[in-house]
């Protein structure tokens, strides 16, 4: 903990007054932004994949992400839309029901 409270103020006074954003700026060089990056265009794929099997690709992109993980829950908690695999296995049941 120590360690990281110097690195966030190393060069900084926190009587000047551009001290908040020298901090804020020594924060943001902490963040690993490679890592973060990749997993939210992999969000963003996976979401897209859940999306196309329910119907709802642009959906399932959008909501990859911004919420990522969280996303495909809910992907699958909605209904399918009106195209998709996911689709047609629903029309195929409901099609065996009304013939049975």
């Amino acid at each position: 903990m120590q360690d990281l409270l110097q690195k966030l103020l190393r060069g900084v006074d926190p009587g000047t007054p551009g001290a908040f954003w020298r901090l804020l700026h020594n924060m943001l060089v902490l963040v690993p932004w490679w890592p973060l990056m990749w997993f939210t265009v992999a969000c963003a794929i996976v979401g897209a994949v859940i999306g196309w099997w329910r119907g709802r690709m642009a959906l399932g992109i959008a909501l990859g992400l911004v919420v990522g993980p969280i996303a495909w829950m809910a992907l699958w908690a909605l209904s399918p839309g009106r195209y998709g695999p996911a689709r047609r296995r629903l029309d195929r049941q409901q099609a065996q029901r009304k013939v049975a």
